[in-house]
């Protein structure tokens, strides 16, 4: 029972670095009251070293203390390209092309019109789109042809189906 609580709690990494907390800043496992008290191998070891050994064991564990964070960091990393090639995968964005008809979301988000409270409109238009800029970002022209000074990214906009029942 002891040694399967040793073993968990020695295993027990953290997800993304994949090392123990105590191992990236200490550099070796941290040493429970318990452990001591059961007179573990590891510490029965410990304490039969002459101090100069001891202190050329803890110089070399903190030379691979250096070596653990840049594995930790490296995790991270792997795991941070993971979760975007996810996030990727779902994500679709949104394009248009010059001359599309588009709804603008009234910015900055979170302005309402005190005149009409919760119920003011999140979405102005139509604008058509003037051009496209790199990044997803589009400028605008009201449909008098008056051009927007800006661009403004593609995921403020939606597309505008005109209706049915409008006279055109």
């Amino acid at each position: 029972m002891l040694n399967e609580a040793l073993w968990s709690y020695q295993t027990a990494c953290h997800g993304s670095t994949k090392v123990s907390p105590s191992q990236l800043v200490y550099g070796h496992d941290a040493v429970l009251p318990w452990e001591i008290k059961a007179g573990f191998r590891q510490i029965s070891i410990q304490d039969q070293l002459a101090a100069d050994d001891y202190a050329t064991l803890m110089t070399d564990e903190l030379d691979d203390l250096a070596g653990h964070r840049l594995k930790a960091l490296l995790s991270i990393e792997e795991n941070k390209k993971r979760v975007a090639r996810w996030y990727d995968k779902k994500v679709k964005a949104k394009e248009f092309a010059d001359g599309d008809l588009v709804w603008k979301l009234i910015l900055p988000i979170g302005t309402k019109s005190s005149k009409f409270g919760k119920w003011s409109p999140n979405w102005e238009g139509p604008y058509r789109i003037s051009r496209s800029t790199p990044g997803n970002a589009y400028i605008l022209e009201t449909l008098e042809g008056v051009e927007f000074p800006r661009a403004l990214n593609g995921k403020y906009l939606k597309k505008y189906y005109p209706s049915i029942w409008v006279d055109a």
